[in-house]
């Protein structure tokens, strides 16, 4: 999977997708630094020296990307709302992860849910605004199609 052309897009008005690590114009990886150009940022993963600024709003919230369990679920949960919270209040939110494909698109997703798309056209925008390549982990598609909600509480009564 190729790494994305830029450390970040804009999903929605306010709404953007990201990552640590980007292509850059000279073809080869560069690190995604956030300093101050976000109000708020969500890290799904979490790297030394990749910001954001000591005044910029962060939560963190490390998941796999992979299976996850119900707790994880809750947490990517509660970072879409607070994405939704932020958007509303006229802040401008960065949610990423590695490359800004999976993790950061899954809270993306759910947060535009929560605005109103269906799980269906969340994915669509996001693969048409980001990339072909997010929300490849099918697992997650398909938390979506179910809804967090019930895939957590299907992932709770499996453990």
């Amino acid at each position: 999977m190729p790494a994305p052309d830029s450390p970040w897009n804009e999903i929605e008005p306010g709404l953007w997708m990201g990552g640590h690590e980007f292509r850059g114009r000279s073809g080869g990886l560069e690190f995604a630094v956030v300093r101050d150009q976000f109000d708020v940022v969500l890290s799904l993963l979490r790297l030394p020296g990749h910001g954001p600024g000591s005044g910029t709003e962060h939560h963190v919230w490390p998941i796999p990307d992979g299976p996850l369990d119900g707790t994880q679920l809750a947490g990517v949960m509660r970072l879409a709302r607070a994405a939704q919270e932020a958007l509303d209040a006229g802040r401008s939110v960065l949610v990423r992860c590695h490359h800004g494909y999976n993790r950061s698109g899954l809270v993306v997703a759910h947060t535009l849910v929560r605005r109103g798309l269906t799980a269906e056209e969340a994915i669509t925008l996001i693969r048409v605004r980001r990339s072909p390549w997010a929300l490849h982990n099918e697992l997650f598609v398909e938390y979506l199609t179910a809804g967090l909600a019930t895939a957590r509480l299907l992932e709770e009564l499996a453990e």
